[in-house]
């Protein structure tokens, strides 16, 4: 298990702020094997920094990571696969070329790395572009190669900054199909993303992060039963005034009127909506990833 516990880290400021920014403020969450967990958080709230100390390349102020219990080492990180938000390619290189150096620069043998490097780029795609520069790729097959760097060692981790970002719909599957199989080869596997509704999809278990600090976290079930459900109804060409003193709040657009509430006698809610129009649709549902991230950051 990787487990991050109570990270603080504060950058040093200049003339117009001695004080300096509070980038991480109590960070802390554990990923188990085999778990894909989501990390989310808008731009500046402490997720790139997280994932920088958990790979050494920024040091913490105080707190703690730990690997299978242990204070994570230099050794330790050298098994980890890691995707940074600034993608780290070389940009003249050929495709194949640079999956290979990066094998051999992770300690793989000549044939080891060769072989590694065929697997991946069958396996993500890149067949017809394995002799091509780096810089002669679209965004996607760019990131492709670059999930092939962090996967051509067969990590004991994987840590991903963004990995999705600006990828079509055809490209995020391919992405997201090889983090699952390495997932259910045991690894624990740490992202962060903006696109909610894949984290959604594809996490076991999400961190939310605002200004350095964790406001919810847990697996997306828990999270949602912990906001609890919301009854929503939609009724077509409903007559005016059918929701007063109704609770909730009543959305009307053209001749769509839509009731959402946490409370009532939903008996009471059906029956004037049936008697004020066509009920398109009634039912209990719980919040979406999304709504409990505006939530939980607001």
């Amino acid at each position: 298990m990787l487990e991050i516990s109570e990270l603080r880290k504060r950058f040093a400021g200049g003339p117009d702020s001695p004080e300096g920014k509070l980038a991480l403020d109590g960070i802390g969450f554990a990923v188990r094997p085999g778990e894909m967990y989501g990390f989310v958080g808008a731009n500046g709230a402490g997720k790139t920094t997280t994932m920088r100390i958990v790979m050494g390349v920024l040091q913490a102020d105080s707190g703690s990571v730990t690997w299978q219990g242990n204070p994570l080492t230099a050794a330790d990180r050298r098994r980890f696969g890691y995707m940074p938000e600034e993608r780290g390619l070389y940009q003249k290189m050929r495709v194949a070329e640079q999956i290979e150096y990066f094998g051999r620069l992770h300690g793989l043998s000549q044939a080891a790395a060769t072989k590694a490097t065929d697997d991946l780029i069958d396996r993500l795609g890149l067949g017809e572009r394995r002799s091509d520069a780096v810089e002669s790729l679209s965004l996607g097959n760019q990131q492709r190669v670059q999930l092939a760097v962090a996967l051509v060692h067969d990590p004991d981790v994987l840590i991903l900054d963004e990995p999705f970002s600006g990828l079509d719909p055809i490209a995020v599957d391919t992405l997201a199909t090889a983090l699952q199989e390495r997932c259910r080869g045991g690894v624990p596997v740490i992202f962060s993303s903006h696109q909610l509704d894949l984290v959604e999809r594809l996490c076991d278990s999400v961190g939310i992060v605002s200004a350095g600090r964790m406001v919810a976290s847990g697996t997306v079930g828990d999270l949602r039963a912990a906001e609890g459900r919301t009854l929503r109804v939609v009724v077509r060409e409903a007559a005016p005034g059918w929701a007063d003193g109704l609770p909730g709040r009543l959305t009307v657009r053209d001749d769509r009127h839509e009731l959402a509430t946490s409370t009532g006698d939903d008996q009471e809610i059906l029956r004037r909506a049936m008697k004020a129009g066509q009920v398109e649709h009634f039912g209990y549902e719980q919040p979406t990833l999304t709504e409990i991230f505006k939530e939980a950051v607001a």
